[in-house]
């Protein structure tokens, strides 16, 4: 079973809580993430409030090799697994979330193609090695997407014209290609879905900048607009059913839940050791926190918390092994063990706003900032209330295709 390192006081040193290994080279890249945590917790406050973008870290990432983590290393990556790459969010999450938030999305999509190129998909293999070697950055359009996207195809000669409105677009502003769908009218197959990459810098597509937001400012998820944007047929990546979650919306699920879900863990157990610092660090009468029962038991309640949820989200992927199949069952077990990750990050900033007490509503204080970051998680697909209805009709044999 994983342990964890209960980082409480030892010889009166605070020591941060983490998850240890489940299986060896589990922390493979903990110490490449760990490094860039610290370097930018140093800004992530100036960005949060400035509501400014991430874009040095990027700068720091793609010089690191971080944004090739889940790249396999006969295609130019780092060769992590997704087991490897959530310790690596965890720790990154400790010092920026939003940083972690948003290379997420990079992250998650550079997993499904190396799924698809194990898998015996030659073009995925292609496009890993054109990213990797030019160091691209992916995002997509999720937050418009799914069984219903947002966007229309026009069909012309060679290819489609693409319009439409997406929202929720992380990173956009330091990306090089999206991920996007768009509804098109077959003439003899009715409604479907095209799922596409675009580069982001040519014309058609405008960046509407609407990020102002309660948490994960740094992330700048700005709208984008789509007008008559060309895109090749050999631009097209895939056909899927109109209103469906099929096998490509699975495959993202199956990538996107643990990659995320573990980003809020790490903002979690940040807010943990900040909330433990300070009051380990309180001298004088209000030193005395640290002897009463009920803060004694705030702490205990937030490693508990945290060990719980971590046990959700490595026993899914323990439990879905490498070669886990895109259908219904896979991405039952991580949506859940996403829902347990992102419910109790919310309860553990809550838990450590309250037992360090009044100086953590300051804006000046990382748990102030955590506590609004960690509200995020309740709105990626799919969200804690729809995975209880996907959990639901899993368990009695309902169809399950029409939830996103």
């Amino acid at each position: 079973m994983t342990t964890m390192v209960n980082r409480a006081t030892v010889s009166g040193e605070i020591v941060p809580f983490r998850p240890t290994p489940l299986e060896a080279g589990d922390d493979r890249f903990v110490e490449l993430a760990r490094g860039l945590a610290a370097e930018f917790a140093t800004r992530a406050a100036a960005h949060d409030h400035e509501n400014t973008y991430v874009g040095e870290n990027y700068d720091r990432m793609k010089a690191s090799g971080y944004t090739r983590l889940g790249i396999p290393e006969p295609l130019g990556g780092l060769g992590a697994s997704m087991r490897q790459v959530i310790y690596a969010q965890a720790e990154l999450g400790t010092g920026c979330g939003s940083t972690a938030l948003a290379i997420a999305m990079h992250l998650y999509s550079t997993l499904a193609l190396s799924y698809r190129w194990r898998h015996g998909a030659s073009d995925a293999g292609a496009a890993l090695k054109k990213i990797a070697g030019n160091n691209l950055i992916l995002m997509t359009s999720g937050g418009s997407d799914g069984i219903y996207p947002s966007g229309t195809a026009t069909r012309i000669e060679g290819g489609y014209l693409i319009s439409g409105h997406k929202v929720f677009c992380s990173q956009v502003q330091g990306a090089d290609l999206i991920t996007t769908m768009a509804r098109y009218d077959d003439p003899e197959d009715g409604p479907i879905v095209l799922m596409m990459a675009l580069p982001i810098r040519q014309p058609g597509i405008e960046i509407v900048e609407t990020w102002d937001t309660l948490g994960m400012r740094g992330t700048q998820s700005h709208d984008l607009t789509l007008t008559d944007v060309f895109v090749a047929d050999e631009q097209i990546s895939a056909r899927k059913a109109w209103g469906r979650n099929d096998a490509p919306l699975r495959s993202a699920l199956a990538h996107f839940a643990p990659t995320v879900a573990a980003v809020y863990w790490g903002i979690a157990a940040g807010a943990r050791d900040e909330a433990v610092r300070v009051i380990a660090g309180r001298r004088g009468p209000a030193g005395a926190a640290v002897e009463n029962p009920m803060t004694q038991r705030q702490v205990g309640l937030m490693d508990t918390k945290l060990r719980t949820a971590w046990w959700a989200l490595a026993g899914a992927l323990t439990e879905l092994g490498d070669d886990f199949p895109l259908d219904e069952r896979t991405v039952n077990t991580v949506v859940v063990a996403k829902r347990e990750v992102v419910t109790a990050a919310s309860d553990v900033v809550n838990l450590a706003m309250s037992v360090t007490g009044g100086s953590a509503y300051f804006r000046r204080s990382p748990i102030e900032r955590a506590y609004r970051d960690a509200r995020a998680g309740e709105f990626h697909p799919l969200t804690p209330e729809k995975t209880l209805l996907y959990a639901g009709r899993t368990a009695l044999g309902q169809d399950v295709n029409d939830i996103w």
